[in-house]
Order: structure tokens, then C-alpha cells, then sequence
């Protein structure tokens, strides 16, 4: 008995040795890390709790013109990663790949990304999970630290391709991006206006970042908010657009390739801008990958080529309004006067023979019976009687040759040629030639259909013009809208007045006009409104042996572009349009279903 207490005895000792150098220990260690190493452990344990996170604004939604949403942000969820609780990136992704898919484009993605955030910011791996991959996650959540799931909004295009040539699209934020814009304001944000409206009003459209200042335990989990800034959302834009039109509008050109824009005259307001083929913008912002994105830009169609804004097209016979203003205004001719159109000129001391469209001529032709016919003769004694400086003087008043100002920073400004250019681009001297090529619509001259469409607008104000706008109001986030009124540009003065009524009721001829037929009878003849309106085709290729055989008989790409101008009601104007189709005749019958739906809507 004495033995196995004094057994006990030491063993306690023992033990009560080793608790005291235990706790020793334990107190030294707690007076150099409180004492010695106070000012480094402070500073790192403020760090480690203490995060001021930023909070992504919502961007401002796009409607049409009667309140049709046309851009909104959709929940989704995201796969995301924050980097510096990852202990190896590459290893994780593709344990990460075994449970949920993952491209190769989206990892490129993602490690782009990467440089552009802080090691402590959550940078999303892949967009838009299913619920399916999201519960997968949670399941397995424990074996990935410093990978989560967010909640964010996304952009989606409800109208898809129709709208695309508008709106543009948003994609992930590049360091190219970043370079252009405020940093702080997109420390939240992963997505940035790439194009079309989407891009020229960014900055309204963003809103402003947010800031909470968060408490955060060594995993990285937030253990409580202690103070909240709250993001400014993106102002909402109300667009000129109709998207009633403008659906109607891609539906008229069907599978041809082309481009229509519809203004409303007396402001300027765009009502439809279409480009065909297009391309779903939606794909863009979801994250298109390598090869989804060569298809589309080496298509032979140039889906991603806004043809209503850049494309620049030889506008052919539909020049022809404007410069039979200008004959009329400069004296040059008068409404009366004729000459006899045998279906060829010749300019004097020469053997080159310009030919009319029309074999044999159309006989004795004054102005209107030129503009009703499209006579080409006509118009080559006129452009030679003008010259080159008046042909250019009245194109320019009208806005041809330079940007018309439209809220988009892609359009391209075309060409009125000109002696002057020409001897800078080419180091050659003008011809007259030249003139009369210029004079209908061929040789260098060239327009976009935006611009086409402005001219015309200013024809149907009889002279008035006013840049043109595709927004019509902003809502700010407090909910004050605030209007954007027409911008009225420099008007077009004629010394002789009456050369609008004539050049109109000329243009009137082209649709209503039997004896002689105007060449606008693929419109209709009988509309229910009154119209004012020009055709026009444009020669695409003429040196091929195929070239003689009929429009239709010729390969596709061989075929001539046909051009349509109008503007309806003449009395009234409320709509002026432009339409190109490429390679096809049926501008007139495509502007015949776009008025239709205008006005029948704007009456009902």
C-alpha cells in the first residue's frame, strides 16, 4: 500500500512538472506574441478580418419606344473562385472539371480575369449554372475551399438577333476595357458594353459601385457586415426604336441580305434599324467560345457587319432626286425642259457611249418623266450641265460624304467623291466621266443606308433635317425621366421653292404613275396612303462575261443590289425609309411591308 502511494506521489509530481512547464511555455509564447510581435500580428489580424468588398450596380434596362423591354438582367448563378484560398488553382479547376463542365475557352477566361482583380476577390470560373451542376456543388463543397457559388445578374436579349444591330451586346471586362474606363467604379463589375448602344452610353447605363466593409473569418466566409454603401444603379434608356417595326422590318427582308432604316422625319427619330444576317447577341454575353466566334466572322454573310451603319453601297439611281433639285435650283434646267432619250449619250469629241438601262431610249423626257422612269440619259446631260462642284455642294447638304452623328460609334461617314479626292487617293486627274458615273449613284460615290434614309427624311421635310437619335428618354434611378428633344441641324435653303413640289410629285409618279409606268410598280399601285419614292439598282459587278445574261440567270454574288427610298404620307410624312438588298430586286416589295406595318400600326 505505501509503495503504490508513493507511486502516485511522484507521478503527480510528474505531472504537475510538466503542466507548470506547459503552461510556462504556453505564457511565453503568449507575451511574445502579445508583446514582441504586437505591432506585425495587429496589423495582419486587421487585415485577415477587416475586407471592404465591392458591390456591382445593376445596369440600367433598355426599352423601345412604347415600353417593350428589349435589354434586362436575369439572375444566374456562378461558379467562383477566390484565389488566394486556393492552395493550387490548376489542380482545383480540374477536380472542379470532373463534377461540372468547364471549356477550355472558359479557364482562358477566367485566368484573364484573374489579373484584373485583387487575390481576394471572388473571380467567376463559369457563368449560368444549371440547378442541377448548383445542388452537384453543394454537395462536394467541402472538398473545394475558396470555391463558391454566386448569385449575379446577367444580361439577356429577350428579342435576340432583331435587336442585335442596335443594341450591341456586353461581354467580360478586359484589361483593354479597363484602360478606357474608371477602375474603381468596375472593381465589381465583370461585364462592360462591347458595341451598338450597349457600348455609347456605358457610362449611363453602369451605375455606380457599391461598398460593404465585412468581417471574415480565416476560411473567408463573411461573419457580419458592420457597414454597407449601396450601389447607384444604371440609368434606364427608352429607345426611338419600334420593336414592332422592327421585327416586321427583319421579317420583310427574310433571307435576303440587306439593311432598312426608318426615320421619323420631323424629329429625326430612328423607328427601325435592321442589318441582315445578324447574330444572337446573347452568345456574347453567356461567353462565346474560339470557334462559335470564327464561324461568325468568316462567314461569307458578315453576320457581325452592321450593314444599316457600315455598309457603303453604291446608291444608284436613287441620287437621282437630290440632283434634280439641284438643276432645278441652280437654274441648270427647268421642269419643262426635255431632251430625246434614244437609250444612249455620247459627251461631245468622244466615242465612249454611255447606255440607258432602257434599250432604245425612252423618247422625249423632261425632269418628272426622268425621275418616273429613272432615264439615265437624262441624267448624264444633267450631271455634265451641273458639273462635279454642284453635284458635290447639294450630296453634302443633304449629309452625304460624313458621319450623321447617330448614338452609335461604329457608323462610317461614305464618299462624295471629288476631283480633289480623287487626285489624293488615286494621284489621278477627274474626268468627266467621272461625273457622269457619280451623277447615278455608281462609280466612287458611296452611302450608307442610315445616311440614304436622312437625306430622305430631309426630302419629305422639304428641307429640313435633324440629327438622328435612337434615344428618346432616360429614367434615372430616382425615377426622374428626363427627355431627349429633337436636334435640329442646318436646314437646306433653295432659291426656287417649288422645286420640292416638283422633285415630290415626281417621286409620287414612281408608284401611281401607268403612262408612262414608273419603275416603283413592284411597290403596288394602289396603296392605301400616299407615297413619294425612288428605286435604284446598283450595278455590282460588270466586267464578268456572266454580266449580260438577266439579273436572275447570273450567279448570286453577280446579281445586282436593288435600292429602295419613300416616305409616306406625302402630305404628312411620318415615316421615311432606305432599304439595300444585295443581290435581289425586291427593295420595293420589302419597303411596300414596312410602311404597311407602320402606318397600319400608328392608325389602329
Amino acid at each position: 500500500m505505501h509503495k503504490r502511494l508513493t507511486l502516485i506521489n511522484k507521478r503527480i509530481w510528474v505531472a504537475g512538472g510538466i503542466v507548470i512547464v506547459l503552461t510556462a511555455l504556453l505564457l511565453w509564447r503568449l507575451a511574445y506574441l502579445q508583446i514582441s510581435k504586437h505591432d506585425l500580428y495587429t496589423t495582419l489580424s486587421q487585415q485577415n478580418v477587416m475586407e471592404l468588398l465591392p458591390i456591382a450596380p445593376n445596369r440600367g434596362l433598355i426599352y423601345d419606344r412604347n415600353g417593350v423591354l428589349l435589354a434586362k438582367n436575369i439572375p444566374v448563378f456562378s461558379l467562383d473562385i477566390t484565389p488566394d484560398q486556393v492552395k493550387n488553382l490548376d489542380q482545383t479547376i480540374q477536380r472542379l472539371q470532373k463534377m461540372i463542365p468547364i471549356s477550355e475557352d472558359e479557364i482562358s477566361t477566367f485566368k484573364k480575369a484573374l489579373k484584373q482583380q485583387q487575390p481576394f476577390e471572388k473571380t467567376p470560373l463559369k457563368m449560368k449554372l444549371t440547378d442541377a451542376q448548383v445542388a452537384q456543388f453543394y454537395v462536394n463543397q467541402y472538398y473545394f475551399p475558396g470555391v463558391s457559388i454566386s448569385a449575379r445578374m446577367m444580361r439577356y436579349y429577350p428579342l435576340g438577333n432583331a435587336m442585335a444591330d442596335v443594341l450591341g451586346y456586353v461581354a467580360r471586362i478586359n484589361a483593354q476595357d479597363l484602360a478606357s474606363v474608371n477602375k474603381t467604379n468596375y472593381s465589381a463589375s465583370n461585364y462592360i458594353g462591347k458595341i451598338g448602344i450597349e457600348k455609347y452610353y456605358e457610362s449611363e447605363l453602369h451605375g455606380t459601385v457599391g461598398y460593404q466593409q465585412v468581417e471574415i473569418n480565416a476560411g473567408g466566409q463573411i461573419v457580419r457586415v458592420l457597414k454597407r454603401t449601396a450601389p447607384i444603379p444604371g440609368e434606364n434608356l427608352y429607345l426611338s426604336i419600334d420593336s414592332n417595326l422592327q421585327l416586321s422590318a427583319e421579317e420583310a427582308l427574310g433571307d435576303q441580305q440587306g439593311a432598312i432604316v426608318a426615320i421619323q422625319p420631323n424629329t429625326g427619330e430612328v423607328l427601325a434599324l435592321v442589318s441582315k444576317p445578324s447574330y444572337n447577341p446573347n452568345t456574347f454575353v453567356t461567353g462565346i467560345d474560339a470557334q462559335q466566334f470564327a464561324e461568325l466572322q468568316n462567314s461569307p454573310s458578315n453576320p457581325l457587319y452592321n450593314r444599316a451603319i457600315r455598309g457603303q453601297y453604291p446608291i444608284a439611281s436613287t441620287i437621282k432626286p437630290f440632283l434634280a433639285l439641284e438643276g432645278l435650283d441652280s437654274g441648270v434646267v427647268t421642269p419643262t425642259t426635255s431632251i430625246y432619250d434614244k437609250g444612249w449619250f455620247r459627251l461631245p469629241n468622244t466615242t465612249h457611249i454611255y447606255h440607258d438601262y432602257q434599250v432604245g431610249g425612252h423618247g422625249w423626257v423632261n425632269m418628272t418623266k426622268a425621275i418616273i422612269v429613272s432615264c439615265d440619259t437624262y441624267f448624264y446631260s444633267l450631271s455634265v450641265q451641273l458639273g462635279i462642284a454642284r453635284i458635290d455642294d447639294i450630296l453634302e447638304r443633304f449629309g452625304f460624304g460624313r458621319h450623321t452623328g447617330i448614338d452609335m460609334n461604329e457608323e462610317l461617314p461614305g464618299l462624295v467623291p471629288s476631283p480633289w479626292w480623287k487626285l489624293k487617293s488615286q494621284g489621278l486627274p477627274w474626268y468627266t466621266g467621272d461625273t457622269i458615273e457619280t451623277d447615278i449613284g455608281q462609280g466612287f460615290m458611296l452611302a450608307t443606308p442610315l445616311q440614304l434614309a436622312m437625306a430622305t427624311s430631309a426630302l419629305a421635310e422639304r428641307g429640313m433635317r435633324y440629327k438622328p437619335e435612337l434615344v428618346l428618354k432616360t429614367q434615372q434611378p430616382d425615377g426622374q425621366v428626363v427627355d431627349n428633344d429633337p436636334v435640329v441641324e442646318d436646314p437646306i435653303m433653295l432659291n426656287d421653292k417649288n422645286a420640292w413640289n416638283v422633285v415630290i410629285q415626281a417621286m409620287e409618279g414612281v408608284i401611281t404613275s401607268v403612262n408612262p409606268p414608273g419603275t416603283g410598280f413592284r411597290f403596288g399601285r394602289n396603296p392605301p396612303y400616299t407615297v413619294a419614292a425612288k428605286t435604284g439598282t446598283a450595278q455590282v459587278y460588270s466586267k464578268d462575261k456572266d454580266y449580260q445574261l438577266p439579273n436572275t440567270q447570273r450567279p448570286i454574288n453577280l446579281r445586282n443590289d436593288s435600292l429602295f427610298i419613300a416616305f409616306a404620307p406625302v402630305e404628312n410624312p411620318k415615316i421615311a425609309v432606305a432599304i439595300v438588298v444585295e443581290h435581289s430586286d425586291i427593295a420595293s416589295e420589302v419597303a411596300r411591308k414596312v410602311i404597311d406595318s407602320y402606318l397600319k400600326e400608328a392608325h389602329s
